[in-house]
């Protein structure tokens, strides 16, 4: 039940369009406090909603209406859901489970019960290529190179699925990596951070290597997510080195150009020798980059035996990922 005051600053946000919370406090001469917790509850409500960072913050009402929360779902579909599901809308906002699923059914004008059925069965066909929760992705490099430098080769999750889009951990790395956001950032860590622990113990891994960027950023997303993750292993050194003009590898539509791109830019920029290496990718495109590395690392004579982890892969193979 709204509050009288929430309503009065409901009606304030609706008569400007955008405001800043400061701006309520002066028309409605009350504390930051009380005004902070009013536009939470707000939110809560989806009221309003808010767009920008601090300390450059507007609320406003959102054109749409709430979605309707009143639609019951199966106990076992709302519970799949809940745990599977993520949302982030044209504007940012997160919508994670049910809450999002049915902001997304309503914008694209489709039953959220018989599209809550058809999200349940598709995702459990792609959950279906995952053993101990990693997806084997060694067999499709095997078809993509003439030889292959990774022992093994895991990732995490598809980055997306057909009718239905990128899966909740395609949404938090697309989004932590463009928006640089280390609130999507800390949220990555936190969902695979377990997994990769796994895969240390299972395969006695006796150092980790991070992939580096080709793309300088302020915020860089595997260099936060090593601090994040907190591995208690030797870090092996990599370079990426690139000429007057970066050239990411999202951008090379040749597999062949990819390869010779990895082979150029990547230097591997280590002394010390291990048996295991834990070599971590944020996504598997075409695979060059993790395969070209594996290589130095194992002629360079750095490594016995690498095992290349991918936080997302295409489901057809090593395909482009262009938005990551």
């Amino acid at each position: 039940m709204k509050t009288n005051t929430a309503i009065k600053i409901r009606d304030f946000i609706k008569k400007k369009k955008q405001v800043t919370a400061k701006e309520i406090e002066d028309h409605l001469m009350i504390s930051r406090q009380a005004v902070h917790r009013q536009l939470r509850k707000l939110e809560e409500s989806h009221l309003i909603e808010r767009i920008g960072t601090a300390p450059k913050v507007y609320y406003y009402i959102p054109d749409t209406e709430v979605v309707d929360s009143q639609i019951q779902f199966p106990a076992r579909t709302a519970e799949f859901i809940q745990e599977n599901y993520l949302y982030i809308s044209p504007l940012g906002a997160v919508r994670p489970g049910v809450e999002g699923f049915l902001e997304w059914c309503e914008s694209r004008k489709q039953s959220p019960k018989k599209t809550a059925e058809d999200y349940v069965k598709t995702l459990k066909e792609y959950q279906a290529y995952k053993k101990s929760g990693l997806i084997d992705g060694l067999p499709k490099a095997k078809c993509t190179f003439d030889k292959v430098y990774l022992s093994r080769l895991f990732y995490l999750d598809f980055y997306s699925i057909e009718r239905f889009g990128k899966t909740e951990l395609g949404q938090l790395l697309l989004y932590a990596k463009q928006s640089q956001n280390k609130r999507f950032i800390r949220d990555l860590g936190l969902q695979i951070k377990s997994k990769i622990q796994q895969l240390v113990e299972t395969f006695e891994i006796d150092a980790v290597c991070f992939v580096p960027p080709t793309v300088k950023r302020q915020v860089q997303l595997m260099t936060e997510l090593e601090r994040q993750l907190r591995l208690d292993l030797p870090s092996v050194s990599i370079v990426k080195v690139s000429n007057a003009i970066a050239i990411p590898q999202k951008t090379l539509s040749k597999l062949a150009d990819r390869v010779e791109n990895a082979r150029r830019t990547i230097v591997v920029d280590e002394k010390r020798t291990y048996k295991k290496i834990l070599l971590i990718d944020d996504a598997v495109g075409s695979g060059a980059t993790l395969n070209e590395t594996a290589k130095q690392l194992k002629e360079k004579g750095i490594a016995q035996k690498i095992i290349g982890l991918a936080l997302v892969g295409s489901f057809k193979g090593f395909e482009v990922i262009s938005e990551v």
